[in-house]
């Protein structure tokens, strides 16, 4: 795209802005008009060109194979990293996956990493990835050509463009763009990360993936482009957990429960309404809420579950551990164009290849991840010690909370919806208070949740309140 019709793409999204509804942070807004087409579809391009992008493929090539893809993915996030001024590092993390159900021998997993450190408080973290390797019909197949245009380069080009948008930027938390390997084979590269994060104890507030969002065209004709499915379940995690503890498994790191949670206080959570709450459900909210603000007509679907039905993806081994993660996948697949080799049979053309990828799309897909990702990482952390007062009958709702001592919190929102409603209904900012009556809004009839706010109305990840007595 020429610099003219970029500043012309700029313009009419600060006009969409303005019309929103609400004064749009105006570093988001940079962030979403640093975000091209055209740069989206270079870093596809590019990737295919690899021929195979397969985990167990060739690592040595300059020009085929895994391993020339990742060192490509890592010299093209340096680029970005080089407009930081010193605040993002880009580094190879690695392991050796050890011989199994889809490996005949050991391999070295390498995930790309680029990590924009937080200037206020760099260990609340947030991650956004998408898996640079891809495969064919047979997953176990090194050699023929596995062009994962839309599974997953358009997850890895959304990665890398939001990294190099966010790059020149000041966040106070830390945002961290990953691309994975071992996808494919079973979630390797995510695995790894995630699992080193919970040992670490990082305080990962938020995660996304992005895997397979290349294309708003489905198989049957279906077309919508203002579109994306967010699958975010809230519920599943928080059942394992319980189940875990009634086992005396050890508990995974989570903002929601205490490391050392019992299996009466999780009880206590599940009985009090909070399965639809837990901080993925909240991060899903959002995520929507975000997206939609700043992308007037776009829509994301939110969906109440952990990802398409028995299928998975590079979030589940940080729901796993407890840490807030969803999602985004295109409205439609076509799995003529999914694990399948390169082919033309009876008519049909199969192959995951760039002529399916629609870049104008992947891009409004990043700025939706975008959107969310650079709202909470502007906003204070959530409030702790939410709770709802249950010590008298009323139709009154008192909620309450510990006040924080951080200067960049302004005061608190609650909100409530209708337990039947997928999003929040209803918002109030009540001040830089701990405590607030709801007066006439029974906490029979309605689920509540309570956020800080800073001063410029960014708002954390509201918290589901528990009884208090």
């Amino acid at each position: 795209m020429h610099r003219p019709l970029r500043n012309l793409v700029a313009l009419a999204l600060s006009c969409l802005f303005a019309h929103a509804g609400d004064a749009p942070d105006p570093t988001v807004a940079k962030v979403l008009t640093a975000i091209h087409a055209e740069d989206i579809k270079a870093i596809d391009d590019r990737l295919v060109a690899f021929g195979t992008r397969n985990t167990l493929s060739d690592a040595t090539s300059d020009t085929r194979g895994i391993g020339a893809a990742r060192r490509w993915i890592k010299s093209e996030l340096d680029k970005c990293a080089a407009k930081s001024d010193g605040r993002m590092t880009v580094e190879f993390d690695e392991y050796e996956e050890p011989a199994g159900a889809r490996l005949k021998a050991p391999v070295k997993v390498v995930n790309v990493v680029a990590t924009l450190k937080g200037t206020a408080e760099p260990e609340r973290v947030l991650v956004v990835s998408g898996h640079y390797d891809s495969r064919g019909t047979d997953v176990m197949d090194t050699t023929r050509d596995a062009p994962g245009a839309d599974d997953d380069a358009s997850g890895t080009a959304a990665t890398m463009a939001m990294a190099c948008a966010f790059a020149p930027h000041r966040w106070p938390a830390t945002l961290v763009f990953m691309t994975v390997a071992g996808e494919e084979q079973g979630l390797w590269g995510a695995n790894h990360y995630a699992e080193t994060a919970a040992r670490n104890r990082r305080n990962i507030i938020g995660m996304i993936t992005n895997d397979i969002i290349g294309t708003p065209v489905g198989d049957q004709g279906q077309r919508d482009d203002m579109q994306v499915r967010l699958f975010a379940d809230g519920f599943s995690p928080l059942l394992k957990m319980m189940l875990s503890a009634q086992q005396n498994h050890p508990m995974p790191i989570t903002p929601y429960v205490p490391l050392d949670a019992s299996r009466a206080q999780l009880e206590t959570i599940a009985r009090s309404g909070g399965g639809a709450d837990t901080p993925t459900a909240e991060w899903g909210r959002y995520l929507k809420d975000a997206a939609e603000r700043y992308l007037p007509g776009f829509h994301v679907k939110l969906i109440g579950r952990a990802d398409r039905f028995l299928r998975g993806g590079d979030h589940l081994p940080f729901l796993e551990r407890g840490y807030p993660a969803v999602r985004f996948t295109e409205p439609f697949e076509n799995f003529a164009h999914q694990h399948q080799d390169v082919r033309l049979e009876n008519g049909v053309q199969y192959g995951d290849l760039t002529q399916y990828v629609e870049p104008a799309y992947v891009a409004r897909v990043a700025q939706a991840n975008a959107a969310g990702l650079a709202s909470l990482a502007l906003a204070p952390a959530s409030p702790e010690g939410v709770g709802l007062e249950v010590t008298e009958l009323t139709n009154d709702s008192t909620l309450r909370w510990q006040q924080s001592s951080d200067a960049d919190v302004a005061g608190y929102r609650i909100y409530w919806r209708e337990p039947d409603a997928s999003t929040w209904q209803q918002s109030m900012d009540v001040g830089k208070v701990g405590r607030y009556t709801l007066k006439g809004v029974s906490k029979d009839n309605y689920v509540f949740g309570v956020a800080a706010v800073n001063a410029t109305g960014e708002a954390s990840l509201p918290v589901f309140p528990v009884p208090f007595r």
